[in-house]
């Protein structure tokens, strides 16, 4: 199925994501049987399902008369991107900076393949947190998946 770019169907729906204070984290498309268009969303104070849906609506409106699809259907779909989604943007860094994560190795590195600790910094090559005093070192290109720790006491899970 061909469809028009992400980068522009982004740009249609980023002013209704600007009035309604939503961040646009990713868009997805997925193709086969049942194709689908995602769009991932968080805001300031999280999201819930009255946010997704008001988002949804405001998008339809605008993706019907974009036609993405070119005719061809597919099901709309307005998410929040979860808790313990992977970082991909410096965004996504910058928003972690000074809490607690988790970092999932491809390989072990001192005995082990996922450590926690606070995030510290991050350049174009690695990610620096400090785990009990100790400040640690990840090559980006060793990591096979990196996201804020969930602490589900804090949660009242």
């Amino acid at each position: 199925m061909k469809i028009k770019s992400i980068e522009e169907i982004l740009s249609a729906v980023q002013p209704i994501a600007d009035e309604q204070s939503v961040e646009i984290v990713e868009i997805q498309f997925k193709q086969g049987k049942d194709p689908a268009l995602t769009f991932f969303i968080d805001t300031e104070g999280g999201v819930d399902l009255d946010t997704c849906e008001r988002f949804h609506r405001a998008v339809d409106v605008l993706l019907d008369d974009l036609d993405p699809t070119f005719g061809a259907p597919y099901t709309l779909n307005v998410s929040s991107p979860g808790l313990d989604r992977p970082f991909k943007t410096d965004r996504d860094y910058q928003k972690a900076m000074g809490q607690k994560v988790e970092v999932r190795l491809f390989a072990p590195m001192q005995g082990k393949k996922l450590f926690e600790g606070v995030l510290k910094g991050h350049d174009e090559n690695c990610v620096y947190i400090e785990d009990k005093g100790e400040e640690l070192k990840f090559e980006k290109s060793k990591i096979a998946k990196i996201n804020r720790a969930i602490d589900f006491d804090a949660l009242g899970l």
